[in-house]
């Protein structure tokens, strides 16, 4: 039976890609560096900030450079991508949520985002009380594609992987959810295409979040359908 619907955020449930590289533009036209190429910054969606900038950068973590990207992008974060926020939600997550939850199903979102941040973009989004567990990269050492963060929500709402599914639009998405035991779902409408995704051994493709919907009600409901 799935009790749990573990989510990504950014490229699966909200379009936020299109901002990320609007923000990170604007963050280092304020430190007045060199504008990334958009489809370099595209290629970072997903890491944790420090590892994003620190790559973008070529500089290290712990680079003082680095945390002011992040200083700045957190500001430009707020001023450019939060009021778009119900504007960037793919077509049938806000339903689609809201009907999985009135099915008994526990919602946890796992992201390469800052805890605060996400808090605030599903805030903005009308999404934040839809869910139970929300489990940022600054509250595991180890982010994805490393299992720590799915484990972390599965620990945290008494939940076993077998009755856990993962649903996420990148490889590093679906390896942390074979690591940790879930099934996963990956969505090809959002960072990488179906090749790269089914090269990452995803349990189920959807083209849509309506699919998503449809495979996790059908998995619970077979599930828990009585034995004859």
């Amino acid at each position: 039976m799935t009790d749990v619907a573990v989510f990504d955020l950014d490229g699966t449930l909200i379009d936020t890609p299109r901002g990320i590289v609007d923000t990170f533009t604007a963050a280092f036209a304020t430190m007045a560096w060199d504008r990334p190429d958009p489809r370099e910054v595209r290629a970072t969606v997903g890491l944790p900030p420090a590892r994003a900038f620190g790559r973008l950068m070529g500089a290290g973590p712990e680079d003082e450079r680095v945390a002011e990207g992040m200083r700045q992008y957190r500001r430009h974060f707020r001023i450019i991508v939060l009021p778009r926020a119900p504007d960037l939600l793919f077509p049938g997550v806000a339903a689609g949520l809201a009907d999985l939850r009135a099915q008994g199903l526990a919602l946890a979102l796992a992201t390469g985002t800052l805890r605060e941040d996400a808090d605030a973009l599903l805030t903005a989004a009308g999404l934040r009380d839809l869910f139970d567990v929300v489990v940022g990269a600054d509250q595991v050492t180890h982010p994805t594609p490393h299992p720590q963060t799915g484990l972390t929500i599965l620990r945290s709402l008494g939940a076993v992987p077998e009755r856990a599914v993962l649903v996420g639009d990148t490889a590093g998405d679906l390896v942390m959810a074979r690591a940790c035991g879930m099934r996963s779902i990956a969505v090809t409408y959002g960072l990488h295409g179906a090749p790269q995704l089914r090269a990452a051994r995803p349990t189920w493709l959807a083209d849509s979040f309506e699919e998503v919907v449809a495979r996790l009600t059908a998995c619970r409901a077979r599930s828990a359908a009585p034995a004859r």
